[in-house]
Formats: C-alpha cells, sequence, structure tokens
C-alpha cells in the first residue's frame, strides 16, 4: 500500500530569498516583503490547524544575545522547534562580541556550525561586521538601530486587522527609535501611511526617514501627537526610555508626558482603529491601562505574530 506523504516530509521549494540576510528590511523589495508575510499567514494557519510542517529538520540556528530577551528567544526558539531545527541561546557572558573576540570572527566561527545567526545586540555596526564575515544568513532580532522581526509582527497585525497594508495610516507616538525606524522601512514598502509624532530632538535618523523615501515614502513628522492620531487606523508606541538609556528615564517622562496615548488621543483615531506596543509596556506612561487592555488593543496578538512573522522569515532564508 502506498505510503501518503505528511506536509512536513515535502521537501521544500527553493526560495527567492534562500541565503539572505534580514538587518533592516531595506534588504528586499516590496515584493519580497510580501512574500514574507503571504509565507506567515500560511505558516499561522497551519500551526493553528495542528498540521506539522518541519521543513527546517537538521537545521540550527545560533541566537546570540548581548542584550536580555523575552519575546525574542521565545519566538525564535519555539519556531525554529515547530519548523523541525533547533537553536542555541548564547549568552552575553559565552559571546563577549567585540570585547573578547571581534564581530567578524564569531561570525565566521559560529558559520562553520550552525546555518543560521540571530543577533540581539546594542550596536548595529557590530551586527554588519558580522554578517559581513559570516556565510550563512544572519537575522537582526534587535539592535539600537533597527527592530525588522517586530516590524513584521507589527505589519502581519494589521494585514490580518484591515485585509491590506496600503493606505492604511499608522499613528506612532513617541520615541524615533530602533522600532520607529523599522516601521518607517516597512510602510515604504508596503504602501501604509505613517506618521510618527515625537518630542523635540527625539525623531528618528534622518538617514532612515531619506532611506524610507527612497523605497517608497518617507514617514510624516510630527510635533504634536494629536495630529498623527487624527483618523490613523492603528496608534502605536512604545517605551520612553529603552534598554541602555535608564540613566535619561526621568527627564524622558517629563518631556514625554503629552505623547502619552490615553483614551482622549484614541478617540481621534477612526472608528475601528487598533492599538499596538511591541512591549514591555509601562502602563500610565507612554499608555493607560485603559488603552492597552482595552478593546481595541491588539498588542498580545502582534506579540504572538513575532512567532509567525519569525517562523516565515526563517524557513525563506534557510530554505
Amino acid at each position: 500500500m502506498a505510503v501518503i506523504p505528511q506536509i512536513d516530509d515535502v521537501p521544500p521549494k527553493p526560495s527567492p530569498l534562500s541565503g539572505r540576510d534580514c538587518l533592516t528590511l531595506a534588504e528586499f523589495t516590496p515584493e519580497e516583503l510580501a512574500l514574507i508575510l503571504d509565507e506567515a499567514v500560511k505558516i499561522k494557519a497551519m500551526q493553528k490547524s495542528r498540521i506539522p510542517y518541519r521543513p527546517l529538520r537538521g537545521r540550527t540556528l545560533a541566537m546570540v544575545f548581548q542584550k536580555p530577551s523575552n519575546r525574542t528567544r521565545v519566538s525564535f526558539e519555539v519556531g525554529m522547534y515547530q519548523l523541525g531545527g533547533h537553536a542555541l541561546s548564547l549568552s552575553p557572558q559565552e559571546i563577549q562580541m567585540g570585547k573578547r573576540e571581534t564581530p567578524s570572527d564569531t561570525g565566521r566561527v559560529l558559520a562553520r556550525y550552525i546555518d543560521a545567526i540571530m543577533v540581539r545586540t546594542f550596536d548595529h555596526g557590530e551586527l554588519e561586521e558580522l554578517a559581513g564575515a559570516a556565510d550563512v544568513p544572519v537575522m537582526n532580532g534587535l539592535s539600537d538601530t533597527h527592530h525588522p522581526c517586530q516590524a513584521l509582527a507589527d505589519l502581519l497585525t494589521v494585514r490580518e486587522e484591515f485585509g491590506t497594508l496600503e493606505g492604511v495610516k499608522i499613528a506612532y507616538a513617541g520615541d524615533g527609535n530602533n522600532v520607529a525606524h523599522s516601521l518607517a522601512i516597512a510602510c515604504a514598502l508596503t504602501g501604509a501611511e505613517l506618521v510618527i509624532a515625537h518630542p523635540e530632538g527625539h525623531g528618528p535618523d534622518p538617514e532612515v526617514v531619506e532611506a524610507a523615501g527612497r523605497l517608497g515614502a518617507a514617514p510624516v513628522l510630527a510635533g504634536d501627537p494629536r495630529e498623527a492620531a487624527d483618523g490613523a487606523r492603528v496608534v502605536y508606541t512604545d517605551v520612553w526610555a529603552s534598554m541602555g538609556q535608564e540613566a535619561e528615564a526621568a527627564e524622558r517622562k517629563e518631556k514625554f508626558g503629552p505623547f502619552r496615548v490615553d483614551e482622549e488621543l484614541m478617540d481621534l483615531a477612526a472608528g475601528d482603529a487598533i492599538f499596538l506596543h511591541c512591549l514591555p509596556a509601562h502602563r500610565g506612561e507612554e499608555v493607560t491601562a485603559g488603552v492597552i487592555d482595552g478593546p481595541r488593543s491588539r498588542v498580545f496578538d502582534q506579540a504572538e505574530n513575532r512567532l509567525h512573522a519569525q517562523k516565515a522569515l526563517l524557513y525563506l532564508l534557510l530554505s
């Protein structure tokens, strides 16, 4: 009697993204980014239906952590396991990148052992140096200037909610940080309209704004969060002081107070608007508990989508 192969027994088709890096999202074309999101939708549907899908059996991911992590480690480790592979977590004590060993040497050595590298670090330049030396795919799990995997989860969440990204107005209120940078690149590639409202002196890097303009459309910059939220279908914020900025927390709290996302700000958005936050969140600072825990919040769907978006990325870069 013939044996019917299971879906995880079918060898994966060669991916057009095979062997590529993901450091900023700017490495991809609009069509390639759409491919990643389409794959994430398929992989999520299979996971929800409990259909086994293990195209990365025998493959190994090294996860290099210079910054501590919750969502990044769990989503990458679980995602690699669900795809049939194995993830190895390397702490700062084990991988003293840029101290005990150069980033390029770290990349060369790891590439001799494993099939892909995910790095969560401070200095984006060190990430680029490692990626330039490694001859396996390198993924940015977070750096001081970019957070592409978060932006993939954001896009997936917005697409699930509204069925499209083209023309969807996203209002981001707060610090022009790594999350805002990757969101700017992602919106430029997908046709979403991004408005970033920020306190003076805390806007996004002009080079990132220019890069987004070359890729599609630069984000609109505003000094008033009410202007950004007006008619928006997505209202997004992040913590006021990121990891490594703890010394600035008190000063930032005073500056960023008017940019808090509260019920009044959400009322200026579209009637079907949703709230997003990349987490962890500080209720009562950048967002009120009423908003983040309210019916318009999609932050935990967004957090879950890190898993599905990163599984799609792993599959496409490693196939």
